[in-house]
C-alpha cells in the first residue's frame, strides 16, 4: 500500500458525518404536517426525527386555521435536533383571500381576477413586515412589492370597492373560470389522445 493510499484510509475514519448547513425551505399546511411525501423524505434525507418534527409542527400552528399554507425554515444541528422559523402564509394567499377567489388569472395584465382596496392591502403588508426576510422593508417599500405581486396575480388594487358591484363582478368570473377549466380539461384529453 502506498503513503498516499494510507494517508486516504486515516482520512476516512476521522471524516465525520455532514451537517447540512443550508436550511430546508418548505410550505406546510398549518396543523397537517404529516410522515409521509413529500414532507417525510426531505426531513428524513436530513436525519431528523419525522414523526417529533411533525408533532412540534402541529402544536406550534394548532391555533391557525387548518390548511393555511405556512412557509418554514428548518435548520439542522449536528446533534440531529433542529430549528423551526414559521413564517405567515405567502401574501399570494392573503391576497386571493381579500379579493374572495380561489385562482388568480391565467393571463396576467389582460384579464382582472379579482380586486382589493388600499386598505387590504396595507394590512396585508402590516402582517408580511413581520417576517425575517422583509424586516429591512419599509411599509412603502412592501406595500410596491404587493402591488407588483397582485397584479401578477391579476387583482387589482382600486381605491373604494362597491360591495354589489363587487358580487356581481365575482359571479361573472365564476362563468370565465368555469370555461377556462373546460378548455383546460379538453386539452390535456387532447394531449392524453395523441400521446396514447
Amino acid at each position: 500500500m502506498s503513503k498516499a493510499a494510507g494517508k486516504l484510509k486515516s482520512l476516512k475514519k476521522h471524516a465525520e458525518r455532514i451537517t447540512h448547513t443550508t436550511k430546508l425551505k418548505t410550505n406546510i399546511p398549518a396543523g397537517m404536517a404529516a410522515a409521509g411525501p413529500p414532507l417525510g423524505p426531505m426531513l428524513g434525507q436530513r436525519a431528523i426525527n419525522i414523526a417529533a418534527f411533525c408533532k412540534d409542527f402541529n402544536t406550534k400552528t394548532a391555533e391557525m386555521k387548518e390548511g393555511v399554507p405556512l412557509p418554514c425554515r428548518i435548520s439542522m444541528n449536528s446533534d440531529r435536533s433542529y430549528d423551526l422559523t414559521i413564517h405567515h402564509p405567502p401574501a399570494t394567499f392573503f391576497l386571493k383571500q381579500a379579493a374572495g377567489i380561489q385562482r388568480g388569472t391565467m393571463t396576467p395584465g389582460r384579464e382582472v381576477a379579482g380586486k382589493i382596496t388600499l386598505k387590504h392591502l396595507y394590512e396585508i403588508a402590516a402582517i408580511k413586515i413581520q417576517d425575517p426576510p422583509n424586516a429591512l422593508l419599509t411599509m412603502q417599500q412592501m406595500c410596491e412589492m404587493l402591488i407588483g405581486i397582485a397584479r401578477t396575480c391579476g387583482i387589482k388594487v382600486v381605491r373604494d370597492l362597491d360591495p354589489t358591484e363587487y358580487a356581481q363582478f365575482l359571479e361573472e368570473r365564476k362563468v370565465i373560470v368555469e370555461d377556462q377549466r373546460r378548455e383546460l380539461l379538453e386539452k390535456r384529453e387532447a394531449k392524453m389522445l395523441r400521446t396514447g
